[in-house]
């Protein structure tokens, strides 16, 4: 049974469709504006869109603004991941990407500014976002809700600027 704009218990057999996800301003941002859709590893478009965002628009913003954006990306996605999982009738539907797009976001914005390290940061934050070390498992299992959605990548995030940070101070990006 597909669901309709105003069907809130969708069948998780449900497939989402490009005319579906552009009719709501919630489905657009959780969807990461079409790119969740790609398949196959809609989490990796979600990421690779979320990074040429990043290099196109926010990273040209002055650090005070991206600090500012990022607590309220998180808070939309909180609020659209919640909502569009509702209507799907799945918490965590893998085409949901605004929690790749704003993890990531956090990611480069604490990388150093070159390509090859925010190409290891791609693939390091991909690789805890797929695999799920503890905590990152835990919450992504208990928390069914657009903070749980948002939150397990943000510790994925937290897990990728660590391994950075201790790369930078070996100087391994200089």
């Amino acid at each position: 049974m597909p669901a309709t704009d105003t069907d809130h218990s969708a069948q998780s057999t449900f497939t989402p469709t490009a005319a579906w996800v552009f009719r709501s301003f919630p489905r657009i941002v959780s969807f990461g504006f079409g790119s969740g859709l790609i398949r196959p590893a809609p989490g990796t478009w979600g990421t690779l869109l979320g990074w040429l965002l990043w290099v196109v628009l926010v990273e040209r913003l002055p650090d005070i603004y991206i600090a500012i954006l990022l607590p309220a990306a998180f808070v939309l996605g909180c609020w659209t991941c919640h909502h569009v999982g509702k209507e799907m009738g799945r918490p965590d539907a893998g085409g949901m990407v605004w929690d790749e797009i704003v993890a990531f976001w956090l990611v480069l914005w604490l990388t150093p500014d070159s390509f090859v390290a925010q190409l290891f940061a791609f693939a390091l934050f991909r690789a805890f976002d797929i695999v799920k070390p503890p905590p990152i498992h835990f919450f992504d299992r208990h928390f069914k809700n657009g903070f749980g959605v948002m939150w397990d990548d943000i510790v994925a995030a937290a897990y990728s600027l660590l391994v950075i940070a201790i790369l930078v101070r070996l100087e391994v990006f200089t």
